[in-house]
């Protein structure tokens, strides 16, 4: 008889998402106490608010910047650190829990850097476009973008299984347009905002950026160009 397994019966969540978790839920966990007045004093009430100011991502500053040519680091770090910076306590635990679901998904095939890659250069992705396009909201806050570019990776690998399965492989992107449906509903029942765009602008930096991130990919890629 073989020894007893002693080990877990859950994958280890990738540290990378296990990081970028606690980042999030940390910094929740500040303006939490701070605003009932456990940390802080009394100005730690309006942590967030200031949180939101220097390191959100802000349509008319950037806009100025377009304008007049110059892209100091102080205003370039808001295309990142905006993802860790929520509006509230809801938005961040939604968030949150997407980052580890679709986080654990991804980065137990991706390599750790290139599941953070994906995160950050879809948020990016997000942000600028959300900055050309979507004037009439200038903040944008919150991880949702860069989790739509996990999103992306997880209809990459969907759209790979079935392609293997030789399955039809629009299958792969339920997912997206179940959330985008709910997006609509919701905003025509409460009242929407343009924030979607970062979010759809996110999903396909994700998408695409997958081809090549993903074990293979760019070996992939090449064999599918030269085999063209």
């Amino acid at each position: 008889m073989s020894p007893p397994s002693h080990g877990s019966p859950f994958n280890p969540m990738p540290p990378v998402i296990v990081a970028l978790f606690l980042v999030i839920v940390g910094l929740e966990a500040l303006f939490f106490l701070g605003a009932r007045g456990f940390i802080g004093g009394p100005e730690a009430v309006g942590w967030r608010q200031q949180a939101i100011r220097d390191y959100a991502f802000n349509v008319e500053i950037f806009g100025w910047m377009m304008q007049n040519g110059v892209w100091p680091a102080d205003h370039l770090k808001r295309f990142v650190t905006y993802t860790v910076v929520h509006g509230s306590f809801t938005h961040t635990l939604i968030a949150g829990v997407m980052v580890l679901a679709l986080g654990k998904f991804v980065g137990e095939v991706f390599a750790q850097w290139a599941t953070l890659a994906l995160f950050v250069l879809s948020a990016v992705a997000g942000a600028l476009v959300f900055g050309l396009v979507g004037p009439e909201r200038p903040w944008l806050v919150g991880a949702f973008p860069g989790i739509y570019g996990l999103i992306g990776g997880f209809t990459y690998l969907m759209w790979l299984r079935l392609g293997q399965m030789r399955a039809q492989q629009y299958r792969a992107f339920i997912l997206i347009g179940v959330l985008m449906g709910l997006q609509l509903v919701f905003g025509l029942l409460f009242g929407g905002n343009s924030t979607w765009i970062a979010d759809v602008a996110g999903f396909a930096c994700g998408f695409v950026l997958s081809f090549v991130l993903a074990p293979g990919g760019w070996a992939r890629v090449r064999a599918k160009i030269r085999h063209r």
